[in-house]
């Protein structure tokens, strides 16, 4: 990619460099690092076709969150107001440039939960639109015939986690009888996983990766990121919690059905991962990298009584 012309496209200064390759590479696609006269910029080629106007909702939150004070990287438009453009045949978009840390399971909590708390007080993000079938990724269940599908093919063609997923089948089902619809839906980042709720190597967190951002109830969000970062950890659970009520967070954690977005989200990521591993494809290029990514699921489970102990540590005090 030419690195003069994407500056110049998007209005980013003189004397432009691009990285080699790929600084960091995701699930939706990879970024290259520009440098210009006038600072650093994150160049994101995704892995498929993004539509414009579908992204436009997602992209004026994340706008309306940086300028509400929600620590994310600025998106930076192209001359004409575009999100993306096409540069020697590849089609990509900008951001400002955020130096970050590796994803951190053991993040502090209290961090996280104001970061999350701001999102769901970015003003206009209430109501949210209405719900369109992308969204039932976050709502509905992947269900008892498809699992029993998905492990009778992977134990057909030698997956070598075939076994596990199939040991673990039962406990997917049982989960998804606890979903239930979104009670006071709002916009939401609705992947807010280790991944994308990061440490900013100048002090603080970040939250990268909006593309996914849509109605959700922000209990459901809420009950992601207390999984994400204290998982058995009850004292990490009530800190996260704490954080994000003193900062103002309207979501309140009251039972079972709060893992609804949790549970629907795993699972629809272990059954997109194990078909991956079946047909490798630019999100996960080798089984190997498959095979890791259904293993965060396989080795380290959502489980009910997990959820149920996370859920104890808050209302009755752990």
């Amino acid at each position: 990619m030419d690195a003069a012309a994407i500056a110049g496209r998007f209005g980013l200064g003189a004397r432009a460099t691009l990285s080699d390759g790929p600084v960091a590479r995701g699930k939706q696609g990879a970024v290259w690092r520009l440098t210009t006269a006038d600072g650093r910029w994150a160049v994101k080629v995704p892995f498929r076709h993004e539509d414009e106007a579908a992204l436009a909702p997602a992209a004026a939150f994340q706008e309306a969150a940086a300028a509400s004070g929600v620590p994310a990287p600025r998106i930076r438009r192209t001359a004409e107001g575009a999100l993306f453009a096409v540069v020697d045949g590849v089609r990509l978009r900008v951001y400002e440039w955020v130096d970050l840390g590796a994803p951190d399971p053991l993040l502090d909590p209290e961090l996280a939960g104001a970061a999350v708390a701001a999102i769901h007080r970015v003003p206009g993000a209430e109501p949210a639109a209405p719900f369109t079938d992308p969204d039932r990724w976050y709502l509905d269940p992947v269900g008892a015939e498809r699992w029993d599908a998905l492990i009778t093919e992977l134990d057909g063609a030698g997956a070598p986690f075939a076994a596990d997923l199939a040991a673990l089948r039962d406990e997917l089902v049982a989960l998804e009888a606890w979903l239930a619809p979104p009670a006071a839906p709002r916009t939401c980042h609705r992947d807010l996983m280790a991944d994308n709720l990061l440490p900013a190597a100048g002090g603080g967190v970040c939250v990268i990766d909006w593309e996914n951002s849509g109605p959700a109830d922000p209990a459901q969000e809420l009950a992601v990121v207390l999984f994400e970062y204290a998982r058995t950890d009850p004292g990490r659970a009530r800190a996260l919690v704490a954080a994000y009520e003193d900062a103002g967070g309207p979501a309140r954690l009251t039972g079972r059905g709060d893992f609804s977005m949790l549970i629907a989200q795993l699972g629809h990521i272990t059954e997109l991962a194990a078909t991956d591993w079946l047909r490798p494809n630019d999100r996960s290029p080798g089984r190997a990298e498959a095979e890791a990514w259904i293993r965060e699921t396989l080795d380290d489970p959502h489980s009910r009584d997990r959820l149920d102990g996370l859920l104890a540590s808050l209302t009755r005090g752990g």
